[in-house]
């Protein structure tokens, strides 16, 4: 499939959240829950003068039949980025697969995988476009 590349908007904002990600993890470091880092990271959007919405339900429409029992995303970033956040010692395959996923059904074309429970934020950041 071709797709078109990101506008230098959606690349500016995929930037600020990188950093945002880089700022909570230099500061808190691994080993705490995800909402910590989850309202930490959001706060560090808000610095960066980014919409969010946190824990966002995104019905599922199957056979022509909207279903309120979708699914939830951690934060969706001026309506654009699907950010999934995790706080976890193994990463598991299936959270890209989700994301990858979440991505299609929702219409958005990029999402990260932060996991902050890493030694080196850059080892715990997952790119994901469509």
């Amino acid at each position: 499939m071709d797709y078109k590349p990101l506008s230098k908007e959606d690349e500016e904002i995929a930037t600020k959240i990188v950093d945002a990600a880089y700022c909570v993890h230099r500061e808190l470091g691994p080993g705490l829950l995800e909402k910590v880092y989850e309202v930490c990271f959001c706060h560090e959007l808000s610095k960066r003068s980014l919409s969010y919405q946190r824990q966002v339900e995104v019905p599922i429409v199957y056979d022509g039949i909207t279903f309120d029992a979708g699914f939830r995303l951690d934060v969706l970033v001026e309506n654009l980025v699907i950010c999934e956040l995790k706080a976890v010692d193994e990463t598991n395959p299936v959270w890209e697969a989700q994301l990858l996923s979440h991505l299609k059904l929702s219409g958005k074309r990029l999402g990260f995988l932060i996991n902050f429970n890493v030694k080196y934020i850059k080892d715990g950041i997952k790119r994901i476009i469509l």
